[in-house]
């Protein structure tokens, strides 16, 4: 993974930063190249986000917690999904599309170490 330097604006709960480390290590087997430009388009994301924090949707089809969603442009197949009304802005996971997002969150909410 790319030497972050400290981030201001938002910060990872534990098990975003593990959803980070599975995604690259995933893309990682074939490239860590690409594995790095994904990654730095996630904390680009994260960024953004931390900035316009309302520009994220809320998904009421996928939790009823008042989280927003935001789909990386570059890499439409992940999602960063985060607490609007924190600061500094608390992303609580990076999830790819494809997984059961409603369950991943539901669990979460209703583990200790939440969100």
């Amino acid at each position: 993974m790319a030497h972050r330097p400290a981030i201001s604006g938002f910060a990872l709960t534990p098990r975003a930063k593990l959803d980070l480390f599975e995604i690259w290590s995933y893309i990682a087997v074939d490239s860590e190249d690409a594995a790095d430009r994904v990654d730095n388009a996630i904390f680009d994301a994260c960024a953004f986000v931390a900035k316009n924090p309302l520009l994220g949707h809320a998904r009421p089809d996928l939790t009823a917690r008042l989280l927003r969603f935001w789909t990386l442009t570059r890499y439409p197949n992940y999602a960063i999904i985060y607490r609007p009304e924190t600061s500094p802005l608390e992303i609580i996971a990076v999830l790819h599309g494809k997984r059961s997002i409603r369950r991943i969150l539901k669990q979460r909410q209703g583990s200790r170490c939440q969100p």
